[in-house]
């Protein structure tokens, strides 16, 4: 074979190249094998037991998948494992701090801004970074004035989390929601 490496396998297919990975999941280191060109998603549900984060379009249109990275918005459907080694992963499960609802968890239930909850999960870790990033100074593209610091006024809060779809139409509680933390 000139020298090259045969990776296939004893039924014909090419074996899967895989990388060791040492992932930071809620604060908890977690090793992990996986196949090069396995999404952060699938990593999440199927290796680390992580089921909060969903599968509902596949292709980074529905927001249901939504993690953070390093404190930003991720959909985790569309982001390589591999591309997440020595960055900090934050899933719907490490929001609350340990028996204590995050704020904005307390404040979905609290506006009834959830209905059959599939959708939850990533509503919650966007609105956590759309939170972020408004309190860091960076305007969306509703933001007024760019030399001021972003209000998160209905308008505001809805183009910040217009990534993140909700079939059942939840939309004033999770406004809402957000609005009440924001404030």
């Amino acid at each position: 074979m000139n020298g090259e490496t045969d990776i296939t396998g004893a039924d014909g297919v090419p074996d899967p190249v895989t990388a060791d990975l040492r992932l930071s999941v809620n604060g908890v280191p977690r090793p992990v094998t996986v196949d090069t060109r396995e999404t952060l998603l699938d990593t999440l549900r199927e290796h680390l037991g992580l089921t909060g984060a969903k599968k509902g379009c596949d292709h980074g249109q529905c927001g249901a998948c939504t993690v953070l990275v390093d404190g930003r918005r991720a959909l985790s459907c569309l982001t390589l494992t591999v591309t997440a080694d020595d960055v900090e992963i934050v899933t719907v499960e490490g929001l609350a701090d340990g028996d204590a609802l995050h704020p904005l968890q307390a404040a979905f239930i609290e506006n009834d801004a959830l209905q059959c909850g599939y959708c939850t999960p990533g509503q919650l870790c966007s609105a956590a970074g759309a939170l972020a990033e408004a309190a860091d100074g960076w305007p969306s593209a509703v933001t007024p004035d760019l030399s001021a610091p972003p209000r998160l006024d209905e308008t505001e809060i809805r183009e910040r989390m217009s990534g993140n779809l909700c079939r059942c139409g939840a939309y004033p509680g999770i406004v809402a929601a957000v609005g009440q933390v924001a404030r």
